[in-house]
């Protein structure tokens, strides 16, 4: 974690299909200072099976999949609750109806941010296992943002 972070702050990457954009957040989150990444669900790891390198991760990340800590769990209700038990705030990063604007928080403790899927967003029963569930407000005719992009503007407005 920076040593300007007060509160620690990590990542959780649910069912990302791209490669690209995982490499990306990789990067985002060593850039941003914040401590971990889990990737749940689908979501590509930095290495294979065999150990062998994800070339669309290492060509994205530049690196940065080296120096974060990062772990797979399959299964995205064992990493809420490994982290509730440690203190964290889990907060969902959706458009949803019970969604506040990103910029309404304000954090007060360890805050874990949980990112989904391109298409599909995240489930609704993740939305429930949150304490929060944040959005981007989008003032322009698209529906979304890019899930890497999305994740760089919620890391830097949380860590500053």
């Amino acid at each position: 974690m920076n040593k300007k972070n007060k509160k620690e702050i990590v990542v959780i990457l649910h069912d990302i299909r791209s490669s690209y954009n995982v490499g990306s957040v990789f990067r985002t989150v060593e850039a941003a200072g914040a401590s971990r990444i889990f990737l749940t669900g689908i979501t590509p790891l930095p290495v294979d099976r065999f150990g062998r390198v994800q070339k669309e991760i290492a060509k994205t990340a530049l690196g940065a999949e080296k120096m974060v800590l990062w772990e797979h769990v399959l299964h995205i209700n064992k990493v809420i609750a490994d982290l509730k038990k440690s203190d964290f705030y889990i907060v969902a990063i959706e458009q949803a109806k019970n969604a506040q604007e990103y910029t309404k928080m304000k954090p007060k403790r360890k805050t874990a941010f949980i990112f989904g899927n391109e298409t599909k967003g995240l489930m609704s029963a993740v939305l429930g296992k949150s304490d929060m569930v944040l959005e981007i407000p989008m003032r322009g005719k698209k529906e979304s943002l890019n899930v890497s992009v999305a994740a760089g503007i919620i890391l830097y407005h949380f860590v500053n």
